[in-house]
């Protein structure tokens, strides 16, 4: 059975001097911390900043019709997928599923919010049969109790820590009646939550779509607080500094799980780790997100001690520091990944059941390797966990102005700068030691 590959190992050509670029993305962010410090004296990414988009633009985007189709679509292709994984070809080089979900939902998500918004929120298939089954059943939508506080986001980063997992270590992840059968497991534990808790259960709960709206929170397109749509900063989202639960463990599994994907195609794991150990790569997974927990902890912890203000919910304010962080990673790790064996799913769809259909005109074509140079994929490699990086700590230093209003010093953000210079080079180490 053919395991489908990561983009991280599949460029081993990449024109990059390994220490050079770890060096130099480790001053890049160090002296970034400096330039803040000295220049940035004042809160500036305000929440509700930004410029009204027009009238006509704005109402567009909203259109209940824009939903609807949206909802369809997602809907249909949903159904396709779970359909194929379950009758479709036995083989992963001949069916769409495996194809469909780790590289085109997975890793497409993430363009897809950052630029467009919470767009699986809005489209969700799952919301779509919940709000289905409400009618069918003639129960409330809003569920028979309400999404306790305290879970926060602690659902969600489980369901990613699992999916992850899945995704980097379980054996024969790429085995369509396995994908399809996880799929249709995921959504009926998911819809029978919903059933308790009501449709607000998918906000935090479900894995995919807080995953989508905590990355929009990075879209130059938003909201502010009376429900206008803006343009605005692109990390302006990340600024309400509101303490969330959970939401640091979602940014932690997102880090470390790409972390550890770039470690275990290093030379030391390849010949020291059985690859095939589902013990092995279970540990390595767990003791990578442990590792990225232990750091940033430990960097909130200190800074608020230098400062003064001890109080674990003002720490966790901090959490969505993080996600500028997992952004640059999966633009890292996966950008080469996805547009080129994300031409699979595209093949793969003229002909779904393999029964010699040439739906799209790709049947039988094979994918092109050529379509992206080794110096562009190196160039946004390094760049994305870089600006990553230095984005966290633009939004970091904001969020440590408004807790103090404008006192804090330098020494007191001194430990999650240094926490960001430690990501960066570990992060850019696993990248450019395959």
């Amino acid at each position: 059975m053919h395991v489908i590959a990561h983009g991280l190992g599949g460029r081993t050509d990449l024109p990059l001097d390994a220490a050079g670029a770890i060096a130099g993305g480790g001053v890049a962010v160090a002296a970034s911390f400096l330039a803040l410090t000295l220049a940035w004296r004042r809160p500036r990414l305000l929440p509700n900043a930004g410029r009204p988009l027009p009238e006509r633009l704005a109402r567009s985007l909203d259109a209940p019709a824009l939903t609807l189709a949206g909802r369809a679509v997602a809907l249909a292709a949903s159904a396709l997928v779970v359909v194929v994984a379950l009758a479709g070809p036995p083989d992963d080089r001949t069916n769409l599923a495996p194809w469909a979900l780790l590289v085109t939902f997975w890793v497409g998500m993430v363009p897809a919010s950052v630029l467009a918004g919470p767009v699986w929120r809005r489209v969700n298939p799952l919301r779509v049969l919940h709000a289905a089954l409400c009618r069918i059943t003639r129960t409330p939508v809003s569920g028979r109790r309400a999404h306790p506080r305290r879970l926060g986001y602690w659902p969600a980063a489980a369901w990613l820590a699992g999916f992850v997992w899945f995704e980097l270590v379980a054996p024969g992840r790429s085995d369509p009646r396995l994908a399809g059968l996880l799929i249709v497991a995921y959504a009926m534990v998911n819809l029978a939550l919903a059933a308790v808790y009501g449709a607000g259960w998918f906000d935090h709960g479900d894995g995919f779509e807080a995953y989508s709206t905590l990355l929009a929170r990075m879209c130059p397109i938003g909201r502010r607080d009376d429900r206008v749509l803006v343009l605005r900063t692109p990390v302006t989202g990340l600024t309400r500094g509101c303490a969330e639960p959970g939401l640091m463990a979602v940014g932690c599994v997102l880090i470390g799980s790409t972390g550890f994907d770039g470690m275990s195609r290093t030379t030391y794991w390849r010949d020291n780790v059985d690859p095939t150990s589902v013990l092995a790569g279970t540990l390595g997974l767990t003791a990578a997100i442990c590792g990225v927990t232990a750091l940033c902890l430990g960097a909130t912890r200190m800074t608020a001690a230098l400062s003064g203000d001890r109080h674990v919910m003002t720490r966790a304010r901090f959490a969505a520091t993080l996600l500028p962080i997992s952004l640059g990673y999966t633009v890292a790790h996966y950008f080469s990944f996805f547009l080129l064996e994300g031409q699979m799913t595209v093949i793969l769809a003229s002909d779904p059941f393999g029964t010699g259909w040439n739906l799209l005109g790709s049947t039988g074509h094979r994918i092109d390797y050529t379509a992206l140079p080794p110096w562009l994929t190196a160039l946004v490699q390094v760049n994305a966990i870089v600006l990553g990086h230095i984005a966290a700590t633009v939004v970091a230093h904001d969020l440590a102005l408004r807790t103090r209003a404008g006192t804090r010093t330098t020494r007191d953000q001194l430990p999650i700068a240094v926490a960001m210079v430690a990501l960066t080079c570990a992060g850019l180490f696993a990248l450019l030691s395959g």
